[in-house]
């Protein structure tokens, strides 16, 4: 069981969470599959039907000594169509729920276990940016390490959204690709509870 310190202006306690070891192969296959949903997929090419050439034979298909041809816009001609040639399609694909949720804990278990996970219940800031930098200062967080700060706080959001070295998203849009992306993970404490377990879970399916 790995025990969380809780800080903050409710905190003083600590949290017990049961968190899987890290599988380099599982974080690697979550983080695969959310990027692949994030691909726009919108590139596209034009086939010999769609580019601009006329469709009429360039010459007699004998006698002329050239080689033999259709239309100008075959795709061994430079501005013709392109053979098999990207068309718009999404690069999204099912991932197993469970697979997940468990690369979403272990992701939270490498941030814990290099000391890099924080948990505060309360920050008490007043949606000020130089309020959130004096908070990050006096808990270790001095701008040298990208942060992402994981809150439904809206005036800790508002505080901490023009500060370019942190990141912030709500506690239903946690996910493993941007917790490995960040070198410090900052996270409400009630999504850690018992209790919030399945609010977490939820946010690994995005």
């Amino acid at each position: 069981m790995a025990q969380i310190n809780v800080i903050g202006t409710r905190g003083g306690r600590s949290i017990e969470l049961d968190l899987p070891e890290v599988n380099p192969h599982v974080l690697h296959e979550v983080v695969t599959w959310q990027l692949a949903g994030r691909r726009r997929g919108t590139a596209s090419t034009k086939t010999r039907a769609q580019v601009s050439k006329s469709g009429h034979k360039m010459y007699s298909q004998k006698g002329t000594g050239n080689a033999r041809h259709g239309d100008r816009g075959v795709p061994t001609f430079v501005g013709g169509g392109v053979a098999f040639g990207p068309k718009p399609r999404s690069y999204s694909y099912t991932l197993p729920r469970k697979v997940r949720q468990l690369g979403l804990a272990m992701a939270l278990a490498d941030r814990q276990e290099t000391g890099k996970l924080l948990a505060v219940d309360g920050f008490d800031l007043d949606g000020k940016t130089k309020g959130f930098i004096n908070w990050a200062g006096q808990n270790g967080l001095d701008g040298s390490e990208r942060v992402l700060i994981v809150t439904d706080d809206e005036q800790t959001r508002r505080a901490a959204r023009n500060v370019p070295w942190a990141t912030v998203m709500p506690v239903a849009g946690l996910n493993a690709y941007d917790i490995l992306r960040h070198e410090r993970l900052v996270i409400d404490a009630v999504a850690l509870e018992p209790a919030q377990d399945e609010a977490v879970s939820e946010g690994a399916a995005q």
